[in-house]
């Protein structure tokens, strides 16, 4: 693509960064489509291709976002499809962050979405706000429909769809210690404990520092931690999420200095997409630029970490697991084999559903903040996956999690619950409804 910046526009490296990013693009189109909103809106505009052209003109101009360019921009689900589709390397991902930034730092949005937008990034990021939230969402719950009828109150009716009609309690596990290996040591990793997932499912770190220092691994959570700033880095919070990501590298790198580390493991595989991205996003600080690449380098999800361990093999288990591959995980990461081969290890008969590159819906706050768009997605995810016939969907990714199984009866598992049953864990509280001849 070719394109028209200024000298003096060149000297903002995030706007040379962008301008080495349009150029690459060829427009062949081949994004379209894998693009989750191309495909159930057919609108040129809400494609990655249509975006670029949107993003391009934008910033070569120098103009302020105006409405037209921020609808298709937050149409936007960040999951990356194009990225793996995309035969000529565009680096859409960070193209799409810098509008994200350029459209929160010039355009004045409708005043509900600004209030929408600020109460999602005061809560969600905290888990004692989270869960004090959650609890209130009970008592909002008969006036969904009220809310559902006026359009700038549709994402708070979305809210209350998605909360869960019980909390469950707080997990001594989401608080800060060591956890000694049960087994001859074999590594010492760092977990994140997140700031959603241990309120919405305390389970997922519980199967994961369970199975891993029965594998012999010293499993640290530190204190100081906090969320990872995915949420507000993609409202195009800039500085809030670099402020997150500079807390979470000082408290890794003590423990780097302090007793090293072989990893640091990541369960959401929406934060691992971020947290591997810290070395880009504090390239230009020279006091964090180092240890950010050195942080982003030992970040693994728990199963790319568990394929690096010798475990053994077992027996067919009857169970069918369908897979379902988050996009963070699959385009993010560009992981896509090791959970599924651990699963069958394991012993677990797995099945891919159909359409698996396309997004659940969920996308962090998506779902939320354009709940029509993300309720055909999600439909369509629950429509390939029930097709598989599988008892159990697996996949690595709490937002994934919570959005498919407001959609299905299957119960739907982070895929390290399923790996600690195997290797000596207790059969998931969500499977033990299921018919004895499978468990």
């Amino acid at each position: 693509m070719q394109t028209n910046f200024t000298p003096e526009q060149l000297t903002d490296p995030h706007v040379a960064e962008s301008e080495a990013i349009l150029r690459k693009c060829v427009h062949c189109g081949f994004c379209t489509a894998t693009c989750p909103t191309y495909v159930t809106l057919g609108n040129e505009l809400d494609s990655p291709r249509g975006r670029i052209y949107l993003i391009k003109d934008m910033l070569e101009n120098g103009r302020p976002a105006d409405a037209e360019v921020t609808t298709h921009i937050d149409r936007c689900l960040s999951c990356l499809a194009c990225t793996t589709t995309c035969p000529s390397g565009v680096d859409y991902m960070h193209l799409i962050d810098h509008a994200r930034a350029h459209i929160e730092n010039t355009y004045k949005r409708p005043l509900m979405d600004r209030i929408t937008r600020n109460v999602l990034a005061a809560v969600l990021p905290y888990p004692s706000r989270f869960r004090f939230a959650l609890r209130l969402a009970r008592l909002g719950q008969p006036l969904k429909g009220l809310l559902r009828r006026i359009p700038s109150l549709k994402p708070f009716a979305a809210m209350l769809d998605l909360a869960p009609r019980s909390v469950p309690a707080p997990s001594p596990f989401s608080r800060p210690r060591r956890h000694e290996p049960q087994a001859e040591r074999r590594g010492r990793v760092a977990i994140l404990t997140g700031c959603a997932q241990p309120v919405l499912d305390p389970g997922i770190n519980e199967a994961t520092i369970r199975l891993l220092t029965r594998l012999g691994v010293e499993v640290v959570a530190p204190e100081g931690e906090v969320c990872c700033g995915s949420l507000v880095h993609h409202m195009g919070r800039e500085e809030q999420a670099l402020a997150a990501a500079r807390a979470n590298i000082d408290v890794w790198t003590r423990e780097i200095e302090a007793g090293g580390l072989d990893a640091i493991i990541i369960t959401a595989s929406g934060c691992g997409t971020t947290i591997k991205d810290y070395g880009h996003m504090l390239r230009l600080d020279p006091a964090y630029a180092g240890k950010a690449a050195k942080v982003s380098a030992l970040a693994k999800d728990i199963t790319e970490y568990l394929a690096s361990l010798d475990l053994p093999s077992h027996m067919p288990r009857g169970v069918t697991v369908a897979y379902h591959s988050a996009c963070s995980m699959q385009h993010g990461q560009k992981i896509t084999m090791a959970p599924k081969l651990l699963l069958k290890a394991a012993g677990f008969t797995v099945r891919d559903p159909a359409e698996g590159h396309l997004c659940c819906g969920s996308a962090g706050t998506y779902n939320i903040m354009q709940p029509e768009i993300s309720a055909e997605l999600k439909a369509r995810k629950v429509r390939n996956i029930e097709a598989t016939k599988a008892d159990v969907i697996a996949t690595g990714n709490i937002g994934c999690i919570t959005q498919i199984a407001t959609g299905t009866g299957i119960p739907i598992l982070h895929t390290v619950e399923l790996l600690d049953w195997a290797y000596g864990g207790e059969v998931p509280a969500k499977l033990k409804g299921l018919q004895p001849t499978a468990v």
